[in-house]
């Protein structure tokens, strides 16, 4: 599996940039590897980066994007913070990840039984895990629920995963005026995904 440089990146559309990581999750889920030299890729982007996507995704040690993607080095920039939100300084890193440097997807990638989720859930009050856990909080009052609301209701927990994407996508879009003009005009991608931590497929969904 060859490097990206600055011509592969170019010659990419969104919707390749999203076939790459289908095919590598593929991979992934039957325990193969392209054949890659990790060494010779450090030599190769020691000049320069040239990734092809972007992915926000959880600090979840089991939610590694490079590893259940299948990437190298230098061929996706990962974005990672409990629950997978989007924030200022994480607008601010997509916009350089694909105004400056060219990557033409963004993921916004939750995965199944979140702890970060689960906190917001129950409402958890632990130092600055309090805020941050609160910017969670309108997904779990967006979800409809009559019983249950706590991470003991495991289906509510994850219509909450789902909704916490789906509200990230929005927001990247109403947040960022540089992203919504290179959505519009074709040149990134935007695309939710939802990992699973039993069977290690990503599901992925547009809005």
């Amino acid at each position: 599996m060859r490097t990206h440089t600055k011509e592969t990146q170019m010659a990419l559309t969104p919707q390749l940039a999203l076939e790459i990581l289908k095919e590598g999750n593929d991979r992934f889920m039957n325990n193969l590897k392209a054949n890659r030299n990790l060494l010779q890729q450090v030599n190769e982007t020691s000049e320069g980066q040239f990734p092809f996507a972007v992915i926000l995704s959880c600090i979840d040690s089991r939610v590694p994007a490079e590893l259940i993607f299948d990437q190298g080095l230098g061929d996706i920039f990962s974005i990672r913070i409990a629950g997978n939100f989007i924030n200022d300084d994480i607008l601010g890193s997509i916009e350089f990840a694909c105004k400056i440097a060219g990557s033409k997807l963004i993921v916004i990638l939750g995965h199944s039984n979140c702890g970060a989720i689960k906190g917001a859930c129950d409402n958890v009050q632990l130092g600055n895990l309090t805020k941050l856990l609160h910017r969670i909080g309108p997904a779990v009052n967006a979800v409809d629920e009559t019983g249950d609301r706590s991470s003991n209701n495991k289906d509510f927990v994850q219509r909450v995963a789902d909704k916490n994407i789906e509200i990230a996508m929005k927001q990247l879009e109403e947040q960022s005026p540089v992203l919504k003009e290179m959505l519009h005009g074709g040149e990134v991608g935007l695309v939710g995904g939802m990992y699973s931590i039993e069977t290690g497929e990503v599901k992925f969904k547009c809005l």
